[in-house]
């Protein structure tokens, strides 16, 4: 069956001959914390070590070196917003190849600037990711460059697959891997690999619910709905061709997760792993939070396949972590407007060894007495438990608050 796809075990293998010394070695580790966690012995592979943090640069790397020398010499070109354009540009200067990639006009800047400081020209155009492609075939045709396509090229397949075989190099007795899929590139690589290694470990692959596409070819359903999802790296409507093909043949099964499962992921991967992990690199975790059955008691490889996610985000994602496990918590209490109440409260919530983050004071709610005032205060404090201590020690004092 193998010999009917777009990629053979023998394609990742010569991938690999061309990778080797010229990209990292990612380490690939047990987490026992995780494995306790999750029910599962989960072992993660850090494709976050990557010099562009993402194991986008394997297929780029793969793809670039077997260009003819006149190819090379006219350049290439790229549609990515993402880590597929860093690791294009990347390796595109190191073996001396002009590097153009296409944006849309939305994309962060710190991406825009990563993908520049790697040397390649930079061309801002419409405000999606289809706009950006539309405009990038058009340079292409006009300049007669060579088109890397993110995911649906069996070179690019094969590159990425080389991940999963340093993970059976580290460690051949996976009963499980699972992979994050947006177009399919990297699970298209990851399955050959597995399935020639031994045809009995299951492949499961990951899609954020919103971006369901490879789930609706392959199993039905509805079709990629869209949405602000925080794994945009897999963020993908329409999956690849290619790699469509070899998901039927080697994947046996694509779950979902929410977006509330892929935070969590991010957050474990900070508090447990103290390494960051992108939306699309913690689809794999996410899966297995999401799904705990269906991974309990095997031994599962993941990858955390890419680590390149605004800090902005990310702060916003570990401070809604606190939020959601009660160690930020909002209260409003309403008392009289007299001088000293709030140092009162203050000192309340103080002695009880809690930690008052954001005081907000109102005098002209209309729920509120017009000789009282409301308070919001925002307080630190352990764990839930914690937190319900305070609120019953300040209804103890008179000042029963309301959580917000």
């Amino acid at each position: 069956m193998s010999d009917k796809l777009p990629i053979s075990l023998d394609d990742v293998k010569d991938a690999a001959r061309i990778l080797e010394g010229q990209i990292e070695r990612t380490p690939m580790r047990r987490s026992r914390t995780l494995s306790a966690i999750t029910g599962a012995d989960v072992w993660v592979k850090f494709e976050n070590m990557q010099f562009t943090a993402a194991f986008k640069e394997r297929g780029a790397l793969n793809k670039l070196a077997r260009l003819t020398e006149e190819e090379k010499k006219v350049g290439v070109i790229a549609a990515s917003a993402g880590n597929h354009a860093q690791g294009v540009a990347y390796h595109g200067r190191r073996l001396g190849i002009p590097v153009t990639i296409a944006m849309p006009v939305t994309t962060p800047f710190n991406k825009v600037e990563h993908t520049r400081a790697f040397g390649a020209r930079v061309l801002l155009e419409g405000t999606t990711f289809d706009e950006a492609k539309e405009h990038a075939e058009m340079v292409r045709q006009r300049e007669g460059l060579t088109w890397i396509h993110p995911f649906d090229d069996p070179l690019i397949m094969a590159g990425q697959g080389t991940a999963a075989l340093e993970m059976f190099e580290d460690q051949p007795d996976f009963d499980m891997l699972v992979v994050p899929i947006g177009g399919g590139g990297l699970i298209s690589g990851m399955a050959t690999v597995a399935k020639a290694h031994n045809p009995d470990i299951k492949v499961i692959g990951v899609q954020a619910s919103m971006y369901a596409s490879m789930h609706a070819a392959v199993k039905g359903g509805q079709p990629a709905k869209g949405g602000a999802s925080i794994a945009e790296g897999i963020s993908v409507k329409q999956p690849g061709h290619l790699t469509q093909k070899v998901v039927e043949a080697l994947v046996d099964d694509i779950v979902l997760v929410e977006e509330e499962h892929i935070e969590r992921a991010i957050t474990l991967f900070v508090d447990v792993e103290k390494t960051v992990a992108e939306g699309a690199g913690a689809a794999g975790l996410a899966a297995l939070l999401a799904h705990p059955s269906k991974f309990a008691g095997k031994k599962v490889g993941l990858i955390l396949c890419g680590g390149n996610i605004d800090t902005r985000l990310l702060a916003s994602v570990l401070t809604r972590a606190l939020v959601r496990e009660k160690r930020l918590a909002n209260i409003r209490i309403i008392g009289d407007d007299r001088p000293g109440l709030l140092g009162l409260v203050s000192k309340i919530i103080g002695d009880n060894g809690a930690n008052i983050m954001e005081v907000a004071h109102n005098r002209i709610a209309l729920d509120v007495p017009a000789k009282g005032a409301e308070f919001d205060i925002l307080m630190e404090t352990r764990d839930a438990q914690h937190t319900q201590e305070i609120i019953d020690a300040l209804a103890q004092a008179g000042y029963p608050p309301r959580q917000n």
